[in-house]
C-alpha cells in the first residue's frame, strides 16, 4: 500500500487502482473491511480488532474520519471516503474563500471557534469574520494567510483533533 502523498491534484497510479473498492458500512464482512480497519487504524482512527467485521466500532470510526476530511457522516465507505482514506487527507474539496456559503463555510467556522480563530456566527457565510480567523490561523501554523481554503489548508484543517 502506499501511505505517502504529495501536494498535487494528482492520485498516484498505484492509488487510484486501489479506489476500485466495493462500497461497505454496517454488515459488511471480509478481507476488504480488514483492509479498512488497517486503513483507520493507520490514521489514528480506529483502536479495535481488526477482524474484517463492519460493526458499530467500525461504523464510528468511519464516520469520525468522514467528519475529519469533511465528507458526509453516513458510515458508508463509498469512493470518496476510500479516496481519502488512502491518501490520507480530503479530497475533491472546493477551494473556500470571501462570497461562499455553505455547509462547508458552516464547517470550516465551526473548526475555527474550535481554535478560538472565530468569534462570529455559524452562519455559513464566508465574510470578513471568518477571512480574518483562517488567515490567523493560517499564520499560526505557517500557511500562507490567503484567507482561502485550499487544497494545504484542507489538509492541515483536518489534523485538528475534533
Amino acid at each position: 500500500m502506499q501511505w505517502t502523498s504529495d501536494s498535487s491534484n494528482t492520485v498516484p497510479e498505484i492509488a487510484q487502482a486501489q479506489f476500485n473498492k466495493p462500497e461497505l458500512r454496517l454488515g459488511s464482512k471480509g478481507e476488504v473491511v480488514e483492509e479498512l480497519q488497517k486503513l483507520l487504524t493507520r490514521w489514528g482512527i480506529y483502536t479495535g480488532v481488526i477482524d474484517g467485521n463492519f460493526d458499530k466500532v467500525t461504523e464510528g470510526s468511519v464516520k469520525e474520519y468522514q467528519r475529519r476530511v469533511f465528507l458526509a457522516e453516513d458510515g458508508i465507505v463509498s469512493e470518496k471516503t476510500w479516496h481519502a482514506l488512502y491518501m490520507g487527507m480530503p479530497v475533491g474539496l472546493p477551494e473556500l474563500g470571501k462570497g461562499c456559503k455553505g455547509d462547508l463555510v458552516k464547517r470550516l467556522q465551526r473548526l475555527l471557534k474550535s481554535t478560538q480563530d472565530y468569534v462570529g456566527y455559524v452562519d455559513g457565510d464566508f465574510g470578513e469574520l471568518t477571512e480574518a480567523a483562517l488567515q490567523s490561523w493560517q499564520r499560526r501554523h505557517n500557511l500562507p494567510n490567503t484567507g482561502i481554503v485550499d487544497e494545504s489548508t484542507w489538509r492541515a484543517l483536518s489534523r485538528i483533533p475534533r
